[in-house]
């Protein structure tokens, strides 16, 4: 008991320490006593004012949430599918919504800052719609993960070919929100995300007991009393809405959902209570730290999150493959 309090502790004190220092990293110069001064009382310049509360803590914030969701959302698709390489970038969502964001950019020229993320978002839920629905008909929801990976070629196709004949400002637009940035994130951002995550984490924790009876096998929860079909579908609805908002708001940001839920199965546990939990505090920690390499890394530019997550994340299934092989 008390390991595992010192581990809980652990990881909570990291995250609030990630949070804190991830403030300090950025272009502009601000000394440890001004940011103090700053979180305190007041700053002591409009400019210092303007850069810690309008650009760097909205920042932070959002990748805190957003890795939080993220991770949470892989767990929740990884236990209910039974499938460990189940993640939401590998369901269709952000094909989805690079779809929708795509259509809006070339079809609305003003109000972006709407229609984009709204757009991203009905993308999103309308791949997951397809993934379901392809999965129903073939009678067999554990292909839920090959179905998602086919639609989300198919609507990367579309998208390809929708940009292909478009303007090319608004192209170069869409290909670097696909790429995933929390560069033009807002404090508005993070209530939105938060209030959907705030969602997701009750009603999982609600279902925490039957989501653990799917791991024994459809049969088995179903003789436990459990709704195998309405449960499932229920939580990858809300991994849907988790996932589709983050994007909206994010872009493409892939593997956090893959890897996070690996680890935390390693340091705490299997069921779904700890996975989720667990997820939600590394997951978070995880994303704050790839989103300060992102924008300290290279002195007047700034590498898009998805790209840092992706190269992570493929050199992470790789491991897991080998580590798979190794164990047979």
């Amino acid at each position: 008991m008390s390991k595992a309090f010192t581990l809980w502790g652990a990881l909570t004190l990291m995250l609030i320490l990630s949070v804190i220092s991830a403030i300090t990293f950025g272009p502009a110069d601000i000394k440890s006593s001004e940011l103090i001064t700053c979180l305190i009382s007041n700053c002591q310049s409009q400019v210092t004012n303007v850069v810690i509360w309008q650009v760097r803590i909205p920042r932070v914030l959002v990748a805190l949430v957003a890795g939080m969701g993220l991770a949470i959302a892989g767990a929740i698709l990884q236990n209910t599918t039974r499938n460990p390489l189940a993640d939401p970038y590998l369901f269709g969502i952000v094909s989805g919504a690079g779809l929708g964001a795509t259509i809006a950019n070339i079809s609305l020229a003003d109000n972006l800052s709407i229609a984009l993320p709204l757009a991203a978002f009905l993308g999103a839920l309308f791949s997951v719609i397809i993934v379901v629905f392809i999965a129903k008909v073939l009678q067999r929801m554990e292909q839920l993960l090959l179905a998602g990976v086919a639609v989300s070629f198919m609507l990367a196709a579309v998208t390809q070919f929708i940009l292909y004949f478009g303007e090319p400002f608004a192209t170069n637009r869409v290909i670097f929100w696909l790429m995933g940035s929390l560069a033009r994130v807002e404090m508005s951002n993070f209530y939105v995300i938060a209030s959907i995550l705030l969602v997701a984490i009750f009603t999982v924790i609600a279902f925490h007991r039957q989501i653990d009876a799917l791991l024994l096998g459809d049969e088995s929860a179903a003789s436990l009393g459990v709704d195998v079909d309405k449960l499932r579908l229920l939580m990858l609805g809300i991994c849907a809405a988790l996932t589709a908002t983050i994007v909206a708001y994010c872009g493409g940001i892939g593997f956090v959902g893959l890897m996070i839920p690996h680890i935390v199965r390693q340091l705490i546990g299997v069921t779904t209570l700890k996975l989720i939990i667990g997820s939600a505090l590394i997951g978070a920690i995880f994303l704050i730290w790839v989103d300060v390499i992102a924008r300290s890394s290279l002195p007047h530019a700034e590498i898009p999150i998805g790209i840092i997550t992706s190269a992570l994340g493929s050199i992470f299934f790789l491991f897991i493959m080998y580590r798979s092989r190794a164990m047979n």
